[in-house]
């Protein structure tokens, strides 16, 4: 029994015995007749969902569109999310800003956070009346990880009436102690609303420098950094050219600058997701997290993607298992100390009323 296999038997099993305190039904089968059901969801994801996989998915992708219904429950899907996730299941799908905008306005009574923990506490923080759920309490960030509150009330000390601009991509209690939230598609937007002539940019160091290359305002940075972006190089680069003149390097600012300067496009998720539907290359590398060059295939067939894989650890502990026992178990909640949410809450409002 392979490995996919084994843990669908096991979710089977574990299903099976909390029948008695969840309304939940037990995990189906993977039958012929579940088998024609799905069949629309496959033919959109089967160049990049493999015919061994699929019967394993399947199963849970069903229960999982169940359970959604029946807990009045919506999946916020990242773009890291793998394609199984991203397309199956995920009610909304894109980069952080996409993310935050559908659970401000979201209906919903259950929010399912496809992605990692401050995603999460945004996703909170924006619905404070909501139950907000993360699959896995593990899924971290090594960005946000990077920043504490602390060092915050420092650099206050440090720069006396500087704004302070924090990345999405940093703790509640981080955003609590800042003046106003950027993704890496509104970060220049969001430094020059400030009218200020320095401003610090945080937790992100080669974000804080991709930004001052397209501003005038003076930005201070943070040496935090992605451990997913940081490990590509301008030689990964140059062996992907090397190998064919012709692709297209389309990069996310996280990445170093050196990696940057010799891309053909620098743009957040969302922008280099449009650009390559806008585009069409015949090639494309995009230098980001591997699995969303898989998502971006499934709607974009005829663009050949180059994968240089590097995977983040924590968007991986998302998986449709740890989404299936989310919503059978109504778990993990996500909560945000009410003293700090109020003032996080200013910093990512302020962001979501100017963007829109």
């Amino acid at each position: 029994m392979d490995t996919v296999e084994a843990r669908v038997s096991e979710i089977r099993a574990r299903a099976s015995v909390s029948a008695t305190r969840s309304p939940a039904p037990p995990l189906p089968e993977f039958t012929a007749e579940l088998a024609v059901e799905v069949a629309p969801m496959y033919a959109r994801v089967k160049h990049v969902v493999t015919p061994m996989e699929w019967p394993h998915y399947a199963p849970l992708i069903k229960a999982i569109n169940e359970l959604k219904k029946t807990r009045n429950a919506v999946i916020l899907a990242h773009n890291y999310m793998t394609p199984e996730i991203f397309h199956c299941v995920g009610d909304f799908r894109g980069d952080s800003l996409q993310l935050a905008r559908e659970a401000a306005r979201t209906e919903a009574d259950v929010i399912v956070q496809a992605g990692v923990h401050f995603m999460a506490e945004t996703s909170k923080l924006l619905n404070p009346d909501k139950t907000v759920l993360i699959p896995d309490l593990e899924a971290g960030c090594s960005l946000a990880a990077s920043i504490t509150a602390d060092d915050v009330r420092m650099l206050r000390e440090v720069y006396p009436g500087v704004p302070i601009v924090t990345y999405v991509n940093t703790s509640a209690a981080v955003k609590a102690e800042c003046d106003i939230c950027c993704t890496s598609s509104n970060a220049v937007k969001v430094v020059e609303s400030l009218g200020a002539g320095r401003v610090l940019l945080i937790p992100d160091e080669y974000l804080a420098k991709y930004v001052q290359t397209k501003t005038k305002v003076e930005i201070i940075a943070w040496k935090g950094h992605c451990e997913v972006h940081e490990r590509f190089t301008a030689k990964d680069i140059a062996e992907i050219r090397a190998a064919d003149p012709g692709t297209k390097i389309i990069a996310h600012p996280e990445c170093p600058p050196e990696v940057l300067d010799v891309a053909d496009f620098t743009g957040s998720t969302a922008a280099m997701i449009n650009w390559v539907k806008t585009n069409h290359p015949r090639k494309v590398a995009l230098i980001t997290e591997c699995s969303m060059a898989s998502n971006v295939a499934v709607e974009t067939p005829d663009v050949e993607f180059i994968r240089p894989c590097n995977l983040c650890p924590h968007m991986k502990r998302i998986s449709l298992e740890s989404i299936y026992e989310a919503l059978r178990d109504m778990r993990y909640e996500v909560t945000v100390d009410q003293a700090v949410a109020e003032k996080a809450r200013r910093a990512v409002e302020r962001m979501v009323n100017l963007t829109n």
